[in-house]
């Protein structure tokens, strides 16, 4: 009895793939003779396309080296032949970021490495109804306004991180160390956005041991294994290898941790009721109480504003404090600024600080946490559920991308490009145009922010920051991160400042960095700096107590 089902099953199942096998192929052959004329890099490899060389190189360098050869766009393939499209050109990228951005939603990939490793929060949702929903959820707290009143928060985490630090100097009998600063940078990005968001302290600045740190450093610095190669290539085509072996086990104990503290987080904020808290948390917890969002719902929105507030400021915090370590002029000349204004205002921080401010503009161009951002053409909404194989959300569609200039090939102002055929923008490219920044793009010049800066005045339109995104789909946590990193560098501050700002004031007016080893960028989920030739994310810097 059991032998005949087994069979029929077995049939059912080879005639379920043999069908998809069929339809992905179909596609994909459609997909490369629409796109035929597109130029790009000859294919390296049947079975994987460019995807080997891609994670091989360093991060974003191929797609300067194809887009310098071959224009503002490009195609190339990935892993089983399908095909991407890479594009620079600044109308197209208006339209798809702008007003076409609810056509090109997040490919089904990402969004199942969303959903493995956060839940169905804002950065899984599709759809503009959804999306919108959630946003006006989290905006609130996280818009300008709101971090003005949050300041003193950045202002106190910053100061306990400095004071950690002397008290390493202190226990090491010397004014000189060297300090693992991406160690650092992650334990201050989680106690600012737990204290911040949440009004939850997660003491990771403590240096005792930290589950949910750990978890996710761990997580972050898993991607030199074979592993995580064939999980990079093959998550657009089959997002149900992000739950296979090691790596998928891993991304589940994240979800969980995270899980777990979002939980507590959260049970702790319903029962104290206060009124006047003007957190995350107290926020979602009146929409919760007209829009009765299930508890998982809630969770996976806590989630995400933890990871994406840990991976984005603890990056920028390492390649701002790598970029000052080596231009020590340049480091004097915004220590003195610093100095000026003992203690500013949150509106003098704004207005006051030109050198700080071009300085963090300037390592977002240069070091953007996120170097590709990708997206889909649309799908009908009857394909377009939350599937693990990426065949199963195409569809018989197309849409037509306006562009700036004609494309070489065919002199069309126009794209047309088939639905389900990845689209990556890659921002480092952008950033880096010389058409655009000048011949120093490739150089740290903070100058170029500063009104009669070299360059500035004969400098185009397109002199822009794609670090967070654009459109109505941009970062809502800018105006946070902005703020986080400026407050961290002026131990003197106004409670009234924002979070790079206030830890970058509050580190160097109590010390100075050099940098001595060879740094060089890996690709995470968000670009990291490491020691040359390490595998984990890493960043020794000598600080000396000044």
């Amino acid at each position: 009895m059991l032998a005949p089902l087994i069979q029929k099953l077995s049939l059912v199942w080879i005639g379920f793939t043999t069908v998809l096998l069929a339809h992905y192929i179909v596609h994909t052959l459609g997909t490369h003779r629409t796109l035929r004329k597109i130029p790009g890099p000859a294919v390296s490899t049947l079975l994987w396309g460019e995807e080997w060389d891609l994670f091989h190189s360093k991060p974003g360098s191929l797609y300067v080296n194809w887009h310098g050869r071959f224009g503002r766009v490009v195609s190339f393939t990935g892993a089983f032949g399908h095909q991407i499209l890479s594009i620079t050109d600044p109308r197209a990228i208006h339209f798809i970021l702008g007003e076409g951005a609810y056509q090109f939603p997040k490919p089904a990939g990402v969004r199942a490495w969303f959903k493995a490793t956060l839940g169905e929060g804002i950065l899984w949702v599709e759809g503009k109804v959804e999306h919108e929903f959630q946003r006006r959820l989290l905006v609130p707290a996280l818009n300008q306004t709101s971090v003005r009143g949050l300041t003193s928060i950045f202002l106190e985490t910053s100061l306990y991180m400095a004071d950690q630090w002397t008290k390493l100097l202190e226990n090491h009998e010397t004014d000189q160390l060297e300090i693992e600063i991406t160690y650092w940078a992650g334990r201050f990005a989680l106690d600012t956005i737990g204290r911040a968001a949440f009004g939850h302290d997660f003491n990771c600045l403590s240096g005792d041991p930290h589950e949910l740190a750990e978890a996710l450093d761990g997580l972050t610095n898993n991607e030199h294994r074979p592993s995580s190669f064939y999980m990079r290539a093959l998550f657009w085509i089959f997002p149900s290898i992000l739950f296979i072996g090691k790596k998928g086990q891993m991304i589940r104990e994240v979800k969980r941790r995270l899980g777990s503290e979002a939980k507590r987080m959260w049970s702790d904020t319903k029962t104290l009721q206060d009124s006047g808290n003007q957190t995350l948390m107290a926020n979602m917890l009146r929409c919760d109480d007209s829009s009765q969002m299930t508890e998982e719902e809630v969770v996976s929105q806590m989630r995400t504003v933890i990871s994406a507030g840990y991976e984005t400021v603890s990056a920028i915090v390492a390649w701002m404090l790598f970029e000052i370590s080596i231009h020590p002029k340049f480091q004097e000349q915004l220590r003195l600024e610093i100095a000026s204004i003992p203690e500013p205002t949150f509106d003098q921080l704004n207005t006051k600080f030109p050198l700080l401010d071009a300085a963090l503009k300037e390592t977002l161009r240069l070091h953007p946490a996120i170097l590709e951002n990708h997206h889909e053409v649309f799908v009908s909404p009857s394909t377009s559920n939350d599937k693990h194989f990426y065949l199963s959300t195409q569809a018989a569609q197309t849409i037509t991308v306006p562009l700036s200039e004609p494309l070489a090939e065919t002199g069309e102002m126009r794209l047309v490009v088939p639905a389900g055929t990845l689209i990556s923008i890659p921002v480092n490219v952008l950033q880096t145009d010389k058409e655009i920044w000048g011949d120093d793009a490739d150089e740290f010049q903070p100058s170029r922010w500063l009104e009669g800066g070299k360059g500035v005045a004969t400098l185009p339109k397109g002199r822009e920051l794609f670090a967070f995104s654009a459109g109505p789909r941009s970062c809502i946590g800018k105006s946070f991160a902005m703020a986080e990193i400026k407050v961290g560098f002026s131990h003197k501050i106004h409670a009234k400042l924002t979070v790079m700002q206030a830890l970058m004031i509050t580190l160097l007016q109590r010390f100075s960095f050099q940098c001595k080893h060879e740094i060089e960028p890996f690709q995470s989920f968000v670009i990291r700096p490491r020691v040359k030739g390490e595998n984990a994310s890493s960043l020794p810097l000598l600080v000396t107590r000044l």
